[in-house]
């Protein structure tokens, strides 16, 4: 069981640690999965945009990719990316505090490793609905 937070050109956000990845444990748990590893990667915009290319073929920028390298069902192994300034700039636009919307695109990428998908209006919503349901947990 292995949670990290490491950053690849950019600091790691000031968030609680501890807090934190015992919290996306128990939000694994609760979906129906077991942890083996997870990583973070915190980054700038063009650090994830040469991913975004490299990896999917998209040439846009984007707040956060989800890699699952599980090899079981059950079993949570993935490397999840997140854009600092892209979680910046949806914050501004969103009218959202940058704590928020950091902890939201953090349970997204654990929410995509459980297997929910954002690509239809209607996974659109239920993703949104379990990172809602997760940030009042969280924030309790």
């Amino acid at each position: 069981m292995a949670i990290q937070f490491f950053s690849a050109d950019t600091k790691v956000p000031a968030l609680s640690r501890k807090k934190l990845k015992s919290f996306i444990q128990a939000l694994l748990k609760r979906e129906g999965k077991t942890l083996s590893s997870l990583t973070y990667i915190f980054c700038s915009d063009e650090y994830l945009l040469n991913i975004n290319r490299r990896f999917l073929n998209h040439d846009y920028y984007t707040d956060i990719i989800t890699f699952d390298i599980s090899e079981k069902n059950k079993e949570i192994n993935g490397d999840i990316y997140i854009s600092i300034d892209r979680v910046k700039d949806n914050a501004k636009t969103l009218d959202q505090t940058y704590t928020i919307e950091m902890l939201r695109v953090i349970f997204h990428g654990a929410l995509h490793l459980c297997g929910y998908k954002d690509k239809s209006r209607s996974e659109q919503l239920e993703m949104r609905r379990r990172e809602d349901y997760y940030l009042r947990l969280f924030i309790k």
